[in-house]
């Protein structure tokens, strides 16, 4: 097995620089793990999500990923990977195993948590359904969206600020109202859409795990 790594860094600064780096490693046939060292723990979630997002684009799921984070991230506790030292061990001597990819309608990977917010702070006016149960319809002040290690995939709730909601498991949650906006990975896209869906990859990742 030969093992090629990815680097975050100013040169992997846009979706295309990243798409170049995964890309480059993939043209020798030998190598069949992709380790990626995100730079800092700020945007390490979103630059591993980046990562795979370009795999699933290239067709490429049949590659295995070891994700190296440098410090504990929502990605890291939800897969229940190590991080540092101890990520760069398991990444070199560890098995991969096939585990649910999410992703959205607009092609990216969630690999620690989304959020459907209202537009300019306001409550979001709509509704989710995960899968054929409804957590919602009118206003909120948001839903939460987290992949999950384990079919069927994916797990949903509300966001109040007093109460901690059950949280719903499903293949797919879907958002549909008048001001949506897509938080992912603790980035927020700004423009306003009207649906949103998460939903489980026809194909699974291969992912390092302990």
């Amino acid at each position: 097995m030969s093992f090629a790594p990815i680097v975050e860094s100013e040169s992997t600064a846009d979706k295309r620089a990243v798409r170049a780096a995964v890309a480059a490693p993939l043209t020798d046939p030998e190598v069949s793990r992709l380790i990626v060292f995100p730079s800092a723990v700020e945007g390490a979630d979103a630059f591993f999500a980046q990562v795979m997002a370009v795999l699933m684009a290239m067709d490429r799921l049949d590659v295995e990923v070891a994700y190296c984070a440098p410090a504990p991230t929502r990605a890291t506790r939800i897969y229940r990977l190590p991080h540092g030292a101890a990520a760069r061990r398991l990444a070199e001597e560890g098995h991969a195993r096939d585990l649910p990819l999410i992703r959205d309608d607009a092609g990216t990977v969630l690999v620690g948590r989304a959020r459907h917010r209202g537009a300019d702070d306001a409550k979001l006016h709509g509704e989710t359904y995960v899968d054929n149960d409804r957590l919602f319809n009118g206003e909120v002040r948001g839903v939460e969206i987290e992949p999950l290690p384990e079919p069927p995939g994916l797990r949903a709730r509300l966001e109040r600020p007093l109460i901690a909601p059950r949280w719903h498991l499903g293949r797919a949650a879907q958002t549909g109202g008048t001001n949506i906006v897509v938080e992912r990975e603790g980035v927020l896209t700004p423009r306003v859409v009207k649906r949103s869906t998460f939903y489980r990859h026809h194909v699974d990742m291969k992912l390092v795990c302990p």
